[in-house]
């Protein structure tokens, strides 16, 4: 008695054919290759996945981030480290920082922008960070962009350095700062009152110098 063809054995027990084969072992190799482009990806954008890991972190609710840091770079020579502290991770934010290689005892606009891509110098963060569609203004005004920092202040060498505590910037919640960008400006913040619509939506600021994306620190 042949087992593989009497029919009082199952089906599932008889030889696969020549094509249930080449199908299993082609099904095979897909699992194979996918399970190797995952690797490569995570092996080549471990950098981005830690990003977007932190940036999922701050906005979830059970998230503390209570320190952020910015290291300023651009087109320009300007440079800077800008430091944002909120303590057990609610309450107003305290960004400290110092900025080099601006122009001596001058005020430079100073803004948070919607994204995190520092490229086309600095262009690709996007505008001031603006989650309640307002207009620009000063920080203390009511009406404002949460990214709305003002001015910093240089000094006769051309260097800014400042606490500024601010009741609009978080590091946790849907509306956290982390994974965005903080841009340094080649003029002056005129914080909404310059007469015209570009003063609405930049302060006339003027041109992008650095910028930085602000992640969580350890």
């Amino acid at each position: 008695m042949d087992p593989f063809t009497d029919s009082k054995y199952p089906l599932a027990g008889r030889p696969r054919s020549r094509l249930q084969t080449i199908i299993w072992l082609a099904s095979a190799c897909l699992c194979i290759f996918a399970l190797l482009g995952v690797f490569t990806f995570v092996a080549r954008d471990e950098e981005l996945m830690q990003f977007a890991k932190y940036s999922l972190m701050a906005r979830g609710h059970s998230a503390r981030v209570e320190k952020a840091i910015a290291m300023l770079s651009g087109p320009s020579p300007v440079t800077g480290i800008i430091t944002f502290t909120q303590p057990k991770g609610r309450g107003m934010v305290t960004i400290s920082g110092e900025i080099k290689n601006l122009d001596h005892n001058a005020l430079r606009g100073f803004h948070v922008h919607q994204f995190g891509d520092l490229g086309n110098g600095c262009l690709a963060a996007g505008p001031h960070y603006n989650p309640y569609n307002k207009t620009h203004g000063a920080p203390t005004a009511a009406k404002r962009h949460v990214g709305d920092l003002g001015n910093v202040k240089t000094n006769n060498i051309g260097v800014a350095v400042f606490d500024i505590t601010d009741r609009e910037i978080k590091l946790n919640g849907p509306l956290s700062v982390i994974g965005r960008a903080v841009v340094v400006h080649a003029g002056t913040d005129d914080l909404g009152k310059g007469g015209n619509p570009e003063s609405l939506l930049t302060g006339n600021a003027g041109a992008r110098l650095a910028c930085g994306v602000i992640g969580i620190a350890t």
